[in-house]
Formats: C-alpha cells, structure tokens, sequence
C-alpha cells in the first residue's frame, strides 16, 4: 500500500472526492470540517460489531474517526486533524467503512 497523500484538499478536490462517496456529506466548516455519514441497524448488537469493525479499521489506518452511537445508529465522521481539513485518507476511509456492511 502507497503512503496517502496527507494535505488538505482544495474544494475542488472535495467536491470532487464526495461525489465519489456515496450517502456521505460534509459537516462542520473550516478546521472542523468532516465527511459523515449515518449508519442505521435492525438491533443494537449489529451497532456495536459495526462500531468494533470501524475500530480495526482505524487502526489499520493509523487513522480515527468520531463516532457516536444512539442504539441501531451510528454517526461516522472522518476529518484529518494534522491537516486542519479533509484529506485524500478520509476519503479512502469511508469507502473503506462502506465495505465493512453486507451488501
């Protein structure tokens, strides 16, 4: 795997990156811009080994996302806090995400 390119993108390059990302939206503004998305299960138990995967995943990325979990529903949100903004590794990062559900 190749070493991210880890600078802020330009919004251009965002706009861009979303498009590419589906379901998922920008939130916040300046420094606390985020991508997020919400991620509704049938039980709580689905929740949880979701949240769990999103955890190996962000350790496999050396990358963490916030998340918030209300019962079946999960808010993930991914931003680059060295950079102050969104980065191409957010980006991978929810198209990662994205896989960890059945389809």
């Amino acid at each position: 795997m190749t070493t991210p390119d880890i600078r802020a993108l330009k919004p251009t390059e965002v706009v861009m990156a979303l498009s590419q990302v589906p379901g998922w939206t920008l939130s916040g503004d300046g420094e606390n811009i985020a991508i997020e998305k919400t991620f509704v299960f049938d039980q709580h138990s689905h929740a949880l080994l979701f949240v769990n995967s999103v955890g190996w995943l962000s350790e496999k990325l050396n990358h963490h996302p916030e998340m918030v979990l209300n019962h079946a529903r999960c808010v993930v949100r991914w931003r680059t806090h060295d950079v102050q903004g969104l980065s191409r590794l957010d980006f991978d990062a929810a198209t990662q995400t994205d896989t960890l559900l059945p389809t």
